[in-house]
């Protein structure tokens, strides 16, 4: 059984060596509000939260956003200024990719840079 994003959120912050008092104090959130998330008492919060959280256990964000399907606004804003990345997305949706797909895709994008 996989791990919910509650028990990857305090493995992490358990490795990192961080209080949850003190993971919420360099969040500015409450301590409560890490206790329920690590118990899975409430939702994952939004994704640019995620990305706070992450960025001070430093660990990428993509870690603890693939167990949310949440996209950072600085992303959303991105694709939703280009036409050509929204196309990208109805595009890859509908062709329904399975892991092996994706990874060939990423893959692919990556050497176009290089």
């Amino acid at each position: 059984m996989s791990k919910t994003f509650g028990e990857v959120l305090r493995d992490f912050r358990r490795a990192a060596g961080i209080s949850q008092r003190e993971l919420a104090r360099r969040a500015d959130l409450d301590f409560s509000y890490i206790s329920k998330m690590e118990n899975d008492r409430i939702p994952p919060p939004a994704a640019d939260t995620i990305v706070v959280l992450c960025n001070i256990l430093k660990i990428k964000p993509e870690e603890l956003l693939a167990l949310t399907g949440k996209i950072p606004s600085s992303i959303q804003a991105d694709i939703s200024t280009s036409k050509s990345g929204q196309e990208f997305l109805r595009v890859v949706k509908e062709m329904k990719l399975s892991e092996s797909e994706w990874s060939k895709i990423i893959k692919s994008l990556k050497e176009l840079r290089m």
